[in-house]
């Protein structure tokens, strides 16, 4: 059983309070680790860390040095890589392949791509006329925005942690991160990582805990936090940037999503059904980008639910380290006693279950774990909860769409506005319905395809502020102007 603390200054150290609390498997509900608990004098205690570490060793690096210095980091991640792979399937029960090829990969990425960036994204320069005829010279300079409070999620922990890590350290700034309690172990190794490369102490700083009334409200309320980034659901993002408020404190969110699917009937079928299944059931459909909505044009309408009924029935349940086990559990007992409302919930407003609907039979302790499963429905109003409402589970409702302009409107019927996926062959139309749908990031024929140098956001309900190549420098950074007089 893992002993989780916290890491502060370069230290792992305990509460104070000897507060602790315990992570259960979500594979079988068994206590695989003992976390301390960090109260208001932990976070104090990082936060005053990170301070000091801005006027330290620290500031005193170069870019190329500090650039150097992440590249190790990232060497550091992937010569640990299966340690990170256990440690987050302990935490997830997500299968061995999701943290191999997606979460574990693309976090050591982000401490190289943005180290990249910070080296080679210029800033601005304009020379200016004056009434003596000598002129002026502006230059702007990047600085710090200093101390970062992190509140990471559950769903891709180390994924979603360190790109906010990633660049925050690439600008120069110090962090303190509380991850979600129901995931903690990556980024307690990567408190070894830092360590073990000589980050210097205060940099990097981790305190355990929960949201209100414990370390994720005392980070995102400390005066000295001057910046909060944060990814979750839109209620505790309304509660941060009411915190935020105090100090006029930056912050940038990725928060809920009721992303929609639009299949068109010019569509290649095969790799729109493998698409749709991908998007809508990876990691057990905990991901902010997947599709719980998805509107196909009506002369596919019967092939596509029954290809993608085949798909989703063909999933093999098992602990992650199983052979040939491509589907895992949701994350905790709650989360499954939420989505399981949702099913009820569809069954009350008259939803045809295509599969699923309920719990599966696992075989022994496996009974114990917080497993459902996935499913799919179909003729459901669109103003039941069911459509409306972020489930963040393994399920979507599918509905047939008549034109172009029908699948535009139901996409936008949303309060969120986090992502979407298109498919079909007609370039135009593409064209043409991405610019149409009020969302932050659009996939054509494709799925969370994701390159690090471009925009990352969500509109409406769904976020605030844009992070990803230089809009993460623009949030981690203060643009200064320098006025020289010739």
């Amino acid at each position: 059983m893992y002993q989780i603390e916290h890491f502060i200054n370069g230290e792992f150290v305990a509460s104070g309070s000897g507060k602790r609390f315990e992570k259960r498997s979500p594979v079988d509900n068994k206590v695989v680790a003992s976390i301390s608990e960090g109260g208001q004098a932990e976070v104090d205690l990082a936060v005053a860390a990170a301070k000091n570490a801005l006027n330290g060793e620290w500031a005193a690096l170069s870019t190329n040095d500090r650039v150097e210095l992440l590249h190790e980091v990232a060497d550091e991640i992937t010569r640990r890589f299966d340690d990170f792979v256990v440690a987050e399937m302990a935490d997830t029960g997500q299968p061995s392949h999701v943290m191999r090829h997606a979460f574990i990969p693309r976090g050591a990425a982000n401490f190289k791509i943005f180290a990249d960036i910070v080296k080679n994204i210029p800033t601005e320069a304009f020379h200016m006329d004056t009434p003596d005829g000598l002129g002026a010279l502006n230059y702007g300079v990047r600085s710090p925005k200093g101390v970062i409070g992190v509140i990471a999620p559950w769903n891709a922990p180390f994924l979603l942690m360190t790109w906010k890590v990633g660049p925050a350290l690439a600008c120069g700034n110090t962090v303190v991160v509380k991850p979600s309690e129901e995931t903690p172990l990556t980024a307690t190794l990567l408190g070894e990582v830092m360590n073990k490369v000589g980050v210097p102490k205060g940099v990097y700083n981790v305190v355990n805990g929960f949201g209100p009334e414990s370390a994720g409200e005392f980070i995102t309320r400390h005066k000295d936090v001057d910046a909060i980034t944060f990814t979750g659901e839109t209620r505790t993002g309304t509660a941060i940037m009411k915190a935020a408020a105090e100090g006029i404190r930056d912050v940038s969110f990725e928060m809920g999503g009721k992303n929609a699917g639009i299949v068109f009937a010019d569509c290649n079928l095969n790799n729109a059904v493998d698409g749709i299944f991908r998007s809508s059931f990876l990691n057990t459909g905990q991901v902010c980008l997947g599709t719980e909505r998805v509107y196909v044009e009506r002369p596919i309408f019967d092939q596509f639910v029954a290809a993608l009924k085949d798909k989703v029935e063909s999933v093999t349940l098992g602990r992650p380290t199983d052979q040939g086990v491509n589907y895992g559990p949701l994350i905790s007992q709650e989360h499954r006693k939420k989505v399981l409302a949702y099913y009820e919930k569809a069954r009350e407003d008259g939803a045809t279950i295509v599969t699923g609907g309920g719990v599966p039979d696992m075989p022994g302790d496996l009974a114990e774990g917080s497993w459902v499963q996935p499913t799919i429905w179909t003729d459901l109003p669109e103003t039941s909860a069911v459509i409306q409402e972020e489930i963040f589970g393994p399920c979507c409702h599918i509905r047939p769409f008549d034109s172009e302009q029908e699948a535009i409107e139901l996409a936008n019927d949303s309060d969120y506005g986090l992502s979407t996926t298109i498919w079909t062959e007609n370039l135009a139309r593409a064209h043409r319905v991405a610019a149409r749908v009020d969302v932050g990031i659009t996939w054509v024929n494709s799925w969370f395809l994701r390159d690090l140098r471009t925009a990352f956001g969500g509109s409406k309900q769904s976020g605030i502020g844009r992070e990803g190549g230089v809009h993460s420098l623009e949030f981690y950074t203060e643009m200064r102007n320098v006025c020289i007089k010739m």
